[in-house]
């Protein structure tokens, strides 16, 4: 993913002296689809991540990192941003929110190399996050509810993005009979991370060290959260049952799932596909140049989805589950 929002290296060295930091270097990464991310380097030699927000405003960004400090307090695997010698929370560049986090060393596993045993580890980390829904302030509904997802397709269309128009046209229906799927059944619904792809957690010698980026964290059903995690980890060219029922049962044993949130899996499993199908035609499909293919195809997502229609992975509930 290209970058956003470029920054010199002096705007990083005033933005860094906000918070008692002699930047030397920065360095972009490429890393993630909606920020503009970098790596900072002191001349003391030590590194740090910084983040310029770009869709999220500072109210959107000091509630992600004021819950993020509540996790960690609960003993959730997070990583807080340092903190600023001033009042303001995060600094400010161009009008965007900027915050600057230690650099915490661990690798992020490829899709090849996603065992049983991370699957497990991951649910029980998922769970922590669900589990911590009373103790701290709930977050809004976030900025990816069924309706802000129709208003991005329908930007899709009156930019006469015809290529897309058969698929999004599939995508508006299956909302509309998802969305009423998720009234009828109602599952519990508290903090949810929303985005917990395999590039938001860090591994060190087999275990998890830290789950990421927080940025889309919001209020929502459990089951649409583990349902994103399930279809971010387990699914190669198809879903594989026993990554799915190892992160189901390692979720489970810390946080049981009910009988009622057990018959929304799928539900929720659907919406998650379309919640990523469709922000994957705004967010790259649409900002691919002509004759490139995009880094994230969105037709990815409509594969999981029609797996998950299927029942590819109807009997890893009852496998995992009980």
């Amino acid at each position: 993913m290209a970058l956003l929002t470029p920054l010199s290296i002096a705007d990083a060295r005033r933005l860094g002296a906000e918070l008692g930091l002699d930047v030397a270097a920065i360095e972009p990464l490429t890393a993630g689809s909606v920020n503009s991310n970098f790596a900072l380097r002191t001349a003391d030699g030590a590194r740090y991540f910084a983040r310029l927000y770009e869709e999220q405003g500072r109210e959107g960004a000091l509630a992600e990192l004021s819950l993020v400090r509540a996790l960690s307090g609960l003993g959730v695997p997070v990583v807080e941003s340092l903190p600023r010698q001033d009042t303001a929370g995060v600094g400010d560049f161009e009008g965007k929110p900027f915050a600057v986090f230690p650099w915490v060393d661990g690798e992020i596993v490829c899709q090849g190399r996603v065992t049983e045993d991370a699957c497990h580890k991951l649910g029980a980390a998922l769970a922590r996050v669900h589990l911590a829904t009373p103790r701290v302030v709930r977050p809004s509904e976030g900025r990816f509810r069924i309706d802000d997802l129709r208003e991005r397709l329908q930007r899709v269309e009156a930019g006469q993005h015809r290529a897309y128009f058969a698929d999004v046209a599939r995508i508006r229906e299956r909302l509309s009979y998802y969305e009423q799927a998720r009234r009828r059944l109602s599952p519990a619904r508290g903090v949810i991370h929303s985005d917990l792809f395999r590039d938001n957690v860090l591994w060190r010698e087999g275990e998890l060290v830290a789950l990421l980026d927080f940025e889309s964290v919001c209020e929502g059903p459990f089951a649409y959260d583990v349902m994103v995690t399930v279809s971010a980890w387990c699914f190669g060219s198809a879903f594989e049952p026993k990554l799915v029922e190892a992160l189901l049962a390692g979720y489970h044993r810390l946080r049981p799932i009910t009988a009622d949130e057990r018959e929304a899996l799928k539900v929720e499993g659907a919406i998650g596909c379309l919640r990523f199908a469709t922000t994957r035609i705004t967010d790259f499909s649409l900002r691919t140049p002509a004759g490139q293919a995009p880094v994230r195809d969105y037709r990815r997502f409509l594969g999981r989805l029609d797996a998950i229609e299927g029942g590819a992975i109807d009997g890893c509930f009852e496998r995992a589950l009980g």
